[in-house]
């Protein structure tokens, strides 16, 4: 996973600003999967900050034509990165599609909205990175549609070994903005959290499915 870290504490920094991101270590969240939390992230909230909003599409679509160039296509993840991916695409006078998780049971039964053709090149972007398995099935919905997906890139990632695996596994390559090193580091310094909450939120991200903040 690559990242620059001068974005990655700036992200950081907008995230927290508006709540994007909440650090709860003495009241844990709890994930849809059952796991407890000290970290919640909803990056659709960015939508609601212009000033926010825009840094993020303009860093994404920089980091897309710094890395990939201009692809055909932006493709975004269905459905948190929908409309920061329509933002981005805009910014680059790209076309979008979306992917959805599943093919639809009716109408013309789509796991891919909007126009794209064989063959072309497509970045696709995501809001979040758990264990990236919803991201790559959306990677495998467009390589089944036979387009060349050039990489992702994201807003933010826990920084799971398993999400790392599991791009490297299937040969993607992912950038994000923001990740769980850098957000540490920047709520420390201002004071968001103490040195005692940042070693709970760092043991968390190192065994996520069996910490517990007893």
């Amino acid at each position: 996973m690559i990242f620059n870290k001068e974005t990655a504490k700036k992200t950081a920094e907008v995230l927290l600003q508006i709540n994007a991101i909440k650090l709860q270590p003495k009241e844990p969240f709890t994930w849809a999967s059952g796991w407890k939390s000290p970290i919640y992230c909803d990056n659709r909230i960015v939508l609601s900050y212009p000033l926010i909003r825009n840094y993020i599409r303009e860093t994404m679509a920089k980091h897309i034509e710094d890395h990939y160039g201009k692809p055909d296509v932006i493709a975004g993840v269905a459905t948190g990165a929908i409309g920061i991916g329509a933002l981005v695409a805009e910014y680059l006078n790209l076309p979008f599609v979306y992917v959805r998780p599943e093919a639809k049971k009716h109408g013309r039964q789509n796991q891919i909205e909007g126009h794209i053709e064989k063959g072309q090149t497509v970045v696709v972007v995501e809001d979040l990175i758990s264990t990236g398995k919803s991201s790559l099935n959306a990677v495998a919905a467009l390589k089944e549609a036979e387009v060349n997906v050039k990489g992702m890139v994201a807003i933010f990632s826990y920084g799971f070994d398993v999400a790392e695996k599991n791009f490297n596994d299937a040969n993607i390559e992912l950038h994000t903005l923001g990740n769980y090193e850098n957000l540490l580091e920047q709520a420390l310094d201002t004071n968001y959290i103490t040195k005692a909450e940042q070693d709970i939120l760092a043991q968390w991200n190192a065994n996520p499915s069996e910490w517990n903040a007893n």
